[in-house]
């Protein structure tokens, strides 16, 4: 089969390579659309933490049933599914108390087993979620990122009665912009890119110019209290330190980036206590492609409209232009050329 393998930071190649053969109780899936995210582009650059080389990525797969491994039942062949990407052990503390996505001997596929660049890519049964029929491939590839902003918003208890602020307009930013609004939450929006404010913009948010002045900015809006929920979507240390400063006292902060591993960030301790904030971990995510997908069935969730789609082929060339700049797109997917 034809793939796109990283074979080391900065380097990506278009390859044949095997077949995969699904093992027992997995799924073989013929990959329609694959979505490119931060987490790959890391990948390409060598920041991200858990990936080992080499490696065929892409984690946001959208695809059809091909085949099944001994032992493994599930939809038709041909169906429509989505893959969840991160597979626990089940034995664990995490995956015991229903947190597999932070389990201890975690496998993601396209970081530590082959992804979906490429025109094949195995999964447990049980990682399938199926995709309604109003959605094309294209759209319901946006699954795992859109169920990033669900995990997001449920790890901050978002409702309809809290003003959010999401540091960052990149690609999980504007997720969680769309989730925040879809389950009506007054949502800011910040970002040093004009260009991705004006896009948070279109997608229902209130933009506020980045950089200098910020915090400034934010008590301005909120008469000096702060803002109820910040999610943290740069990946920054500076911005995860600064949420204690942007968030009101009694809020919630969730930290949805990642920074280099061993990166460590500083609060001032005198805030845990001061303003009792809520400090949150948010980690890809569990149970939530559910919800994802029918968020994208329901005609709420506008992301898909914002990005562009490459043949898979054209991926070496897509990474090196993210990885000069990475405002190029707002959003790259792979799509199947059969």
């Amino acid at each position: 089969m034809r793939a796109a393998i990283f074979d080391a930071p900065f380097s990506i190649r278009m390859a044949e390579a095997p077949k995969p053969q699904p093992r027992a109780g997995e799924v073989l899936v013929r990959v329609k659309a694959a979505g490119l995210c931060a987490g790959d582009l890391y990948i390409y650059t060598g920041k991200n933490p858990y990936v080992t080389y080499p490696r065929i990525g892409g984690h946001e797969i959208a695809g059809v049933v091909e085949a099944y491994g001994a032992d493994a039942t599930g939809p038709a062949i041909g169906t429509r599914v989505v893959v969840d990407p991160f597979i626990g052990c089940g034995h664990c503390y995490p995956c015991r108390i229903g947190k597999r996505n932070c389990c201890a001997n975690l496998t993601i596929v396209g970081v530590h087993r082959e992804g979906g660049f490429a025109d094949f890519v195995t999964a447990p049964v049980q990682n399938l979620n199926l995709v309604p029929e109003t959605l094309s491939h294209f759209e319901a590839a946006f699954a795992e990122p859109v169920a990033i902003g669900v995990q997001g918003c449920r790890r901050g208890m978002v409702t309809s009665e809290d003003t959010v602020l999401v540091l960052g307009a990149g690609p999980i930013g504007l997720a969680i912009v769309e989730v925040a609004r879809a389950v009506g939450a007054k949502v800011y929006a910040t970002d040093l890119s004009g260009e991705r404010l004006s896009t948070a913009a279109d997608l229902g948010a209130i933009s506020i110019a980045g950089g200098a002045g910020l915090l400034e900015r934010v008590l301005e809006i909120t008469n000096g209290e702060g803002m109820p929920v910040v999610m943290e979507a740069t990946g920054a240390a500076t911005m995860m330190e600064e949420t204690i400063d942007l968030v009101a006292a009694g809020g919630r902060i969730v930290i949805l980036g990642l920074v280099k591993k061993g990166q460590g960030i500083t609060y001032p301790g005198l805030d845990f206590t001061r303003k009792e904030v809520t400090i949150l971990g948010s980690r890809a995510s569990v149970d939530c492609f559910p919800e994802a997908l029918a968020l994208l069935a329901s005609g709420k969730i506008h992301y898909p409209k914002i990005a562009s789609s490459f043949a898979l082929g054209e991926a070496p060339g897509v990474f090196q232009t993210l990885a000069d700049n990475p405002m190029a797109l707002h959003k790259a997917l792979f799509i199947s050329e059969d």
